[in-house]
């Protein structure tokens, strides 16, 4: 394949990219490996202990919250944490899924009530580095001599095994499109202005958009007469963001190197004549 990418736009949690002569099946093939085929590290299994919990000043606290044990082991599993794509998955690793180092992040919460308990209570056991990204997801509320107790085990996945491994989010690609008219229409000027990264080029005779920003000035072209689509079937604007716990460049990258040794593989493995 010769296919090429270039990035059109970057942020801290998305990114807009255009690739270059590839067949919709490959566009398709890099859609599909940017939400369920990268890497992640969440939360999997939630050891909750139950019972009295006494404090300085001989305060007794009860572990038993508002939510069941179910509700909060989800929503721990679907905070972002930082991944580090060197991590082993468990099935792959030399611990034989039984849980190391080298495969596994533990964590803790300990707090009382009156709170709120959030994702900043959720402490990395052994490296601040894996702590949660976001500090202000809410996880339960704890009323007077309500406490919550636990620590918990996190591992690598991939989405297709469980939303909670899922990195990206809003993943979605289009043809290369150019809007063409003609240099005479009315509303050519404040669509112009608006839209400067939108224009290709223009004369005096007509001007010529790219749809590959995106720019809500560009749909009163869609009005006008002189209006003239083409779609380049070869070439797709793709659109992503993440949850924090890679960043886009990072997934892109991952993706595109996931779907060449995939491809790899298949190849080697056709019989030979």
């Amino acid at each position: 394949m010769t296919e090429s990418i270039k990035i059109l736009e970057e942020g801290g949690n998305f990114i807009r990219f255009e690739v270059n002569d590839v067949s919709p099946a490959y566009a398709n093939l890099l859609r599909r490996t940017l939400i369920n085929d990268i890497p992640k590290l969440a939360i999997s299994k939630v050891n909750f202990h139950h019972g009295e919990i006494r404090q300085e000043g001989d305060k007794v606290y009860s572990s038993l919250t508002s939510l069941f044990d179910e509700v909060i082991a989800s929503r721990l599993g679907m905070i972002p944490l930082p991944t580090d794509l060197k991590m082993n998955e468990r099935e792959t690793c030399s611990c034989g899924g039984a849980g190391c180092s080298l495969c596994t992040v533990n964590y803790s919460i300990f707090v009382v009530g009156p709170k709120k308990v959030t994702s900043g209570d959720l402490i990395a056991v052994g490296d601040s580095k894996m702590s949660p990204i976001d500090k202000d997801i809410p996880i339960v509320e704890l009323n007077e001599r309500q406490a919550m107790m636990l620590d918990a085990e996190a591992y690598m996945g991939r989405a297709r095994e469980h939303a909670r491994f899922q990195t990206t989010s809003g993943v979605s690609y289009r043809y290369g499109r150019e809007l063409k008219v003609s240099a005479r229409e009315p509303e050519l000027d404040e669509i112009i202005k608006n839209s400067p990264k939108n224009v290709l080029r223009k004369n005096d005779k007509e001007v010529v958009f790219t749809a590959d920003f995106p720019s809500k000035y560009l749909s009163k072209l869609y009005r006008m007469d002189s209006l003239e689509v083409k779609e380049d079937e070869r070439r797709f604007i793709f659109y992503f963001e993440t949850d924090g716990s890679l960043t886009p460049r990072q997934v892109l990258d991952y993706a595109l190197s996931r779907i060449r040794d995939r491809l790899s593989g298949i190849v080697e493995n056709v019989p030979g004549e």
